[in-house]
């Protein structure tokens, strides 16, 4: 007998190239929980769908995990609008959803755990980060969904309480490319801006990035900053089009510590490579270790008897300790920004003391002031 559990994250299509990396840091997790003996002499068994990066399909596709496969327990999602399409059916069934990645915040359900960063832990340091550095002149491009707009609205707040100005906000379909930016870069151009601000998503990350360099940006004078852009995208971008631009993130691939390196090893170990390990794969592989580790509290998948078993819940994770909270089921999270080398690897300019709690309402009337103040600059190695 097993402990079943559901994984919702796309294989195909064009948020793949995060949504793999992300079932793989599930599956690592599923493995070193069943090689210890499982949870109470039971193995996790994975039931796995791609929904092929359409957002229809996660909702389709989690329905037919809980009522075809009596699976209580669902990890899964990237983008917010396949989120929002699974949200209905987990809190009808009273299932309980996992979401690793980052999200714009202003959502609670008591069936979620959330184990992205939310807006104050990444838009606002990322915001003082470039206002402190760069300058307060910001162009915005993003893909055209819930997330982009709403990371959108929440960093033009940052910008203009920092004393800066939003120079322009286009939205581009998620599988535009090439040419489709060349109106849009030639108006960067024009607007000579201090920092391009983007949530492009996707391929059409890749492909912005590229374009960008194309179009003879240059990083050292206005550098594209994120907080979608991973290790994986830098993979697929290339070193000469992804050098000197930032992306704000709970963790990076260079990390320098004992779980992280236990963490990296382990995943090269079973995927042969650790080029596509982001911040999203670390989440949903930290989720699945808290998930096991209330279900040995338990004994039992109950929605309620395991979020409250969650909630409090600490774990030495990758990027240092984390901890549910307990007051809006979001996680404390660490909080970095770095910036691309010449190899193609991040390296941390300025980090946090200590984990941020979550306040994905950003209710706190200090939380600008308060968060610029914990940033401190490190060695740029």
């Amino acid at each position: 007998m097993t402990w079943k559990v559901g994984l919702l994250f796309s294989e195909t299509g064009v948020t793949s190239i995060i949504e793999r990396s992300q079932l793989n840091g599930a599956l690592l997790a599923i493995d070193q929980i069943n090689e210890k003996g499982g949870v109470l002499g039971r193995k996790i068994e994975p039931v796995s769908y791609d929904p092929a990066s359409i957002v229809q399909k996660y909702g389709e596709l989690c329905e037919k995990l809980i009522v075809d496969h009596k699976i209580n327990v669902i990890f899964g999602c990237y983008m917010s609008s396949s989120r929002k399409e699974v949200l209905p059916v987990i809190e009808q069934r009273n299932a309980l959803f996992f979401y690793p990645t980052l999200y714009e915040g202003f959502e609670y359900s008591p069936n979620v755990i959330y184990g992205g960063a939310s807006p104050n832990q990444n838009s606002v340091p990322l915001g003082n980060f470039l206002l402190e550095n760069y300058g307060g002149r910001i162009f915005f491009v993003g893909s055209d969904y819930i997330y982009p707009r709403e990371s959108n609205r929440v960093m033009r707040n940052v910008v203009r309480q920092g004393g800066g100005e939003v120079l322009g906000e286009v939205y581009f379909d998620l599988e535009s490319g090439g040419a489709d930016f060349d109106d849009t870069l030639a108006d960067i151009k024009r607007a000579a801006p201090d920092a391009i601000f983007s949530t492009v998503v996707g391929q059409s990350c890749i492909e912005f990035y590229r374009a960008y360099l194309a179009a003879e940006g240059d990083a050292a004078i206005c550098p594209i900053a994120s907080l979608t852009t991973n290790e994986g995208e830098i993979a697929a971008i290339g070193p000469e089009a992804s050098e000197g631009h930032i992306t704000a993130a709970p963790y990076f691939r260079s990390i320098s510590s004992p779980e992280n390196q236990s963490f990296l090893e382990a995943y090269k170990k079973k995927f042969g490579t650790t080029v596509d390990v982001t911040s999203c794969c670390e989440a949903a592989y930290c989720q699945v270790h808290m998930f096991a580790r209330a279900l040995e509290i338990t004994g039992e998948i109950d929605t309620v008897a395991l979020r409250e078993a969650l909630l409090g819940m600490r774990f030495d994770a990758p990027q240092g300790e984390i901890k549910i909270d307990p007051d809006n089921n979001h996680t404390y999270l660490q909080s970095r920004i770095a910036k691309v080398n010449a190899g193609g690897e991040f390296v941390i300019q300025s980090q946090v003391r200590r984990a941020i709690k979550p306040d994905p309402y950003l209710v706190s009337p200090t939380i600008f002031d308060l968060h610029f103040r914990q940033l401190e600059v490190a060695e740029s190695g």
